[in-house]
């Protein structure tokens, strides 16, 4: 499986949450809950932005990708953990909610680059083989099967 192919399946189930809490977010009145919404988020998405940074940008940046759409990718990456973790630090609900949906926004804002730029990108600057070698990368660091091609 290509490496691309493993982050939409990620982005689609990431989709499913985002829609959860925006629906719920709004009507929490705990700062705790809120909180607690926010690193249960965090968890699963920032090791996604790490991982591609460090398995899919790297090796586009290496390949001869657009350096500044990979920048722009991994500076979103960082604006999004700062909002999830501004999130979980504060006290006062309306403050974490806020933070918490921001930060939902901006990845779904950011998660349409990664499919309509970023990831088509990938497919031209690496092609095929190296994306499932990748992808191979993903599966070991996600603990994943995916057994014999």
């Amino acid at each position: 499986m290509k490496i691309t192919d493993a982050l939409l399946g990620e982005h689609g189930a990431f989709y499913a949450q985002f829609d959860r809490l925006e629906e719920t977010l709004p009507h929490t009145t705990s700062a705790a809950e809120v909180r607690e919404q926010a690193a249960l988020l965090a968890a699963a998405l920032v090791t996604h932005a790490k991982l591609e940074d460090a398995l899919l940008f790297d090796r586009m940046r290496k390949g001869g990708a657009d350096g500044g759409l990979l920048d722009a990718m991994e500076a979103e990456h960082t604006s999004i953990a700062g909002l999830l973790a501004r999130a979980q630090g504060s006290q006062d609900p309306a403050a974490a909610r806020e933070a918490l949906l921001e930060a939902v926004a901006q990845a779904r804002e950011h998660f349409a680059k990664e499919e309509r730029f970023a990831f088509p990108l990938a497919d031209t600057v690496l092609g095929s083989g190296i994306l499932t070698e990748l992808g191979a990368s993903w599966s070991v660091r996600r603990d994943v099967h995916l057994g014999t091609p």
